[in-house]
């Protein structure tokens, strides 16, 4: 029958969600990123949340040097939103764009595997991108620094640069161009 367990959200919704500055600025990052919804979006942030949430706690104790803070840092760093020297009062200066940069649709395309970032995201749902030859199918998944270099494509696939399709058409033109100068001549 399956396990009755319940999944739990893994955002956390804006306390006024109809406030009209901050719907404009998620739309613009929405636009910007690729995300399919405001789901997405509040994701990163939840996950930004927490992290600055930690290092704060971490520093109000005094335990900058304890077990947990050197963690939070490694993970952070491993993900490559900190530098290697950072400490626990950069993790404060986080912001969602950090993370979403971190995202393998972001990194698709700006690596050039696809034209637009909405390209992008159909390459990784449709299954045309993997990473060190493991195929990945979830945009949001966030690529590590050592991963990186590691994506390419999961099957070889045909996909025209804006300026070759520009070049097809002038060519389709001048083709048709002469056809017509030779029925009429």
């Amino acid at each position: 029958m399956g396990t009755p367990r319940r999944f739990r959200k893994k955002y956390e919704t804006p306390k006024k969600l109809w406030v009209t500055q901050r719907i404009r600025e998620e739309k613009t990052l929405r636009e910007q990123y690729g995300l399919k919804n405001a789901k997405e979006l509040w994701r990163a942030a939840t996950i930004i949340k927490k992290a600055r949430r930690n290092a704060r706690k971490l520093l109000a104790s005094f335990e900058e040097k304890s077990k947990k803070a050197e963690d939070l840092l490694n993970k952070l760093k491993r993900y490559g939103l900190l530098p290697k020297t950072a400490t626990l009062s950069d993790v404060l200066n986080l912001t969602t764009k950090d993370l979403l940069e971190r995202r393998l649709q972001t990194i698709v395309y700006k690596k050039g595997l696809a034209n637009s970032i909405k390209q992008a995201r159909q390459l990784i749902v449709h299954g045309f991108i993997a990473i060190d030859g493991r195929k990945k199918t979830a945009p949001g998944y966030l690529v590590k620094l050592e991963e990186e270099d590691k994506i390419s494509y999961y099957r070889p696939i045909q996909i025209k640069k804006p300026e070759e399709k520009k070049e097809e058409k002038e060519e389709k033109v001048e083709n048709k161009e002469l056809a017509k100068g030779e029925i009429n001549g």
